[in-house]
């Protein structure tokens, strides 16, 4: 709560007379209003409009144009990105937004750089569509650079991974054998169904990218999916894997009993995602096509996941003998 004024009592909340001239402040910032308190008040006025032309209702509006064209889990990301969004710009209209703002916004999370890069990435977006409707004449996140994400390195070895898979339940022991011999994220292993299963391999369509392709049978690819289909019992559903009430697992509870299996395990900093990688390399020390596997456009997509720290083993170019050596 804000604490009662001692003076200027007749100043609307949050505007101050300073220096000759009367300022609006909120969230450190100070506006200048006008010298004289009728233009100030008109000033005044003018910004506190009704709410739909806020930044509420814009990023709203622009939530509704923006989350169709993305997927399912990065729509998610990004209703979370705009509600810290709307927070953060409640008491702003669209045109008061400067890019002194938003680089404040990107300061402030600077601990958090994943999540400063995501709440950024959409709300240029969130611009781009003001400049579409004409509500704004200019985006004040562009320009405005990414945090430097480190890029994870960590390769989980066979014995950590024999080692959380012990203390995994049958269920979780199921998921992690089909992560890493079909190289899929965590949610589209999840979300396998049973017509999936085809006389090629299984099937996917990656919920992130669209991409599209078969993971081909492979004994132990098939032995997986075999114990899969006696997990419940008899129970059938639509989905490959699924709880008791035949619904898909979710993966924030499989997340937590694999954060419960890691730490009996005793083994630190290791992902479910990181499981991907995993796979990746492998199929790459074995001669075969990660960027198939993975389902990438390209190899360069890749590269971040194949984590094999072996250094190359190079041979120079041969020249015949030296003249030393001819000599001798």
């Amino acid at each position: 709560m804000n604490r009662p004024r001692k003076h200027d009592k007749h100043l609307p909340a949050s505007v101050y007379l300073r220096h000759g001239a009367y300022y609006h402040v909120r969230a450190g910032r100070w506006t200048r209003l006008g010298k004289t308190l009728r233009e100030a008040l008109e000033t005044y006025a003018a910004i506190q409009e009704a709410p739909k032309s806020g930044m509420a209702e814009l990023i709203d509006q622009a939530m509704a144009h923006i989350r169709p064209k993305v997927a399912k889990n990065t729509a998610k990301q990004y209703d979370l990105a705009a509600k810290h969004l709307k927070e953060w710009l409640q008491e702003f209209a669209p045109g008061e937004v400067k890019p002194r703002d938003v680089a404040a916004m990107k300061l402030k999370l600077a601990s958090k750089p994943n999540w400063a890069n995501r709440c950024l990435s959409l709300l240029r977006q969130i611009f781009d569509y003001a400049l579409e409707q004409q509500i704004v004449e200019s985006n004040p996140a562009v320009g405005i650079k990414r945090h430097a994400e480190k890029k994870r390195t960590r390769l989980v070895s066979m014995g950590e991974y024999h080692a959380i898979y012990a203390a995994a339940g049958p269920r979780l022991q199921v998921i992690m054998d089909l992560c890493i011999r079909t190289g899929q994220r965590i949610s589209d292993v999840l979300k396998i169904r049973r017509a999936d299963l085809t006389d090629d391999g299984i099937r996917f369509e990656q919920q992130k990218t669209g991409h599209k392709g078969v993971v081909a049978w492979t004994p132990e690819l098939r032995a997986v999916v075999e114990r899969a289909k006696t997990l419940h019992g008899n129970i059938r559903a639509l989905t490959l894997l699924h709880n008791r009430r035949g619904k898909a697992p979710d993966y924030s509870t499989v997340k937590i009993q694999w954060d419960k299996a890691r730490r009996a395990a005793g083994v630190d900093d290791v992902r479910l995602h990181d499981l991907r990688a995993l796979a990746a390399t492998w199929a790459k020390k074995q001669g075969k096509n990660p960027t198939s596997l993975l389902m990438h456009s390209t190899p360069s997509q890749t590269v971040r996941y194949l984590r094999d720290k072996e250094e190359p083993l190079s041979e120079g170019p041969s020249f015949g003998q030296s003249k030393d050596s001819a000599e001798k």
